[in-house]
């Protein structure tokens, strides 16, 4: 079973929040890193000012903070909610003022994107203010889809019109009826909140945090697919017992509760445990920071002995496949493909562990065969699939490279990490 691990340590000299999902080999799946100096913008809602609009971009620059300017396609101007308007003859003008969720961090020269869609997330559902459709994770199974959707739709059946968007996640394949309707009431509570209350506040005011890194990203995960999460952080201990708390119970020791309680187990048998031990940290113990350097490095080692090579450039990221070693002549095809099958593996690991986003291509070894080319391209498309940031082959070209696109969210793990 896998295992989260929220916990702190140090990377070149600089103290960092680490949320890990490990596999039961205790080798890393994904990371959340969060600096204990600075603070993330990424999901929190503004009232923003529009400074001004550029028509040859199609966007619109608007401040959510003294100095902070953020960059808004117009594409992406859906349902907006304004707090103060300058023109009823305009769909946006200078110095507007409006609900924006920052949708993408400051990535190197870029500034923060935002959107008007504001999307408020939950363990089950998304509900979204601009996009106002109903609609589920092509991941679940049809039948459950169906379900699902239905559910929604009832819930929505009774409202003159449909005020929201609202995406069933992948995670409501674990929910009962109940579970869902009572997510789906207090999202759309909040959601009402916020706008009728965000005509009352000033420019540029805060008027939803988003959740911390380490709780979104344990939100997006199955409960049944995770045995244990466990941080050394007793605050960050208590609010995950918080959030698991319906159906929990205290473990015994000795056939009496302990007075101070450091672990407890979920409905669904999932353990919750606070880590506390002076002579090993939770972050040695694990081998979290070693794993976290190995994945800062350009080689990756295989062990068929092959090794790729990672190296993220301004524009892209190239991914060599080596084979490391001289194969016999003898099958060297067929070597060459499990070479090739072990790599690609390894790769959408990689993409996942690193955030390695936008364009990705990928140097395999060249196989002779179309049947063995197809074959590496189902394997893989396979393993991209496990990623829950959008990532897809695009194609193979001429030269037999493979071009991949993930999704650009957030920063990579070494600009996170810089």
């Amino acid at each position: 079973m896998n295992r989260f691990i929220i916990t702190t340590t140090e990377i070149e000299k600089k103290e960092y929040r680490i949320a890990a999902l490990c596999d039961a080999r205790q080798k890393l799946i994904e990371v959340t890193t969060e600096s204990m100096t600075g603070t993330s913008v990424l999901g929190n809602i503004y009232i923003g000012r529009v400074e001004n609009v550029v028509k040859n971009l199609n966007a619109a620059f608007v401040c959510i903070a003294p100095g902070q300017n953020c960059y808004l396609p117009l594409q992406e101007l859906k349902n907006p909610v304004f707090t103060k308007k300058q023109s009823e003859k305009k769909a946006i003008c200078a110095g507007d003022e409006l609900l924006v969720q920052v949708v993408k961090e400051a990535l190197k020269t870029k500034d923060p994107s935002v959107s008007t869609n504001l999307t408020f997330t939950g363990k089950y559902v998304i509900l979204t203010t601009g996009k106002r459709k109903i609609g589920a994770s092509s991941k679940l199974p049809k039948e459950k889809r169906e379900k699902l959707l239905k559910i929604v739709e009832d819930f929505l059946s009774g409202k003159e019109q449909i005020p929201y968007g609202v995406i069933v996640r992948t995670n409501a394949a674990q929910a009962s009826k109940e579970e869902l309707l009572l997510e789906l009431a207090q999202l759309e509570a909040e959601v009402q909140k916020i706008i009728s209350g965000a005509k009352y506040l000033i420019r540029y005011s805060l008027v939803h945090k988003e959740e911390q890194p380490w709780q979104k990203m344990l939100n997006g995960l199955y409960e049944t697919e995770l045995g244990e999460v466990v941080t050394d952080d007793r605050e960050i201990f208590e609010t995950i017992c918080n959030m698991y708390g319906v159906g929990a119970k205290q473990l015994v020791t000795g056939g009496s509760v302990r007075s101070r309680v450091d672990e407890i187990l979920t409905g669904h048998g999932l353990k919750i445990r606070y880590y506390e031990d002076e002579m090993v940290s939770l972050s040695a113990l694990s081998g979290i920071t070693s794993q976290l350097h190995d994945a800062l490095r350009e080689r990756v080692w295989l062990k068929s002995g092959a090794y790729l090579i990672i190296q993220p450039t301004e524009a892209l990221t190239v991914i060599d496949v080596n084979t490391g070693k001289n194969i016999a002549k003898k099958e060297m095809q067929e070597n060459f493909l499990k070479v090739n099958i072990e790599a690609a593996e390894e790769i959408a690991r990689q993409l996942r562990l690193r955030n390695i986003s936008g364009i990705v291509i990928v140097d395999f070894i060249n196989l002779e065969a179309k049947s063995a080319e197809s074959e590496l391209l189902n394997v893989f498309g396979a393993a991209l699939k496990k990623d829950p940031v959008p990532t897809q082959i695009v194609e193979m070209t001429k030269l037999g490279l493979v071009e991949v696109t993930r999704k650009k969210i957030k920063k990579s793990l070494r600009e996170s990490l810089s």
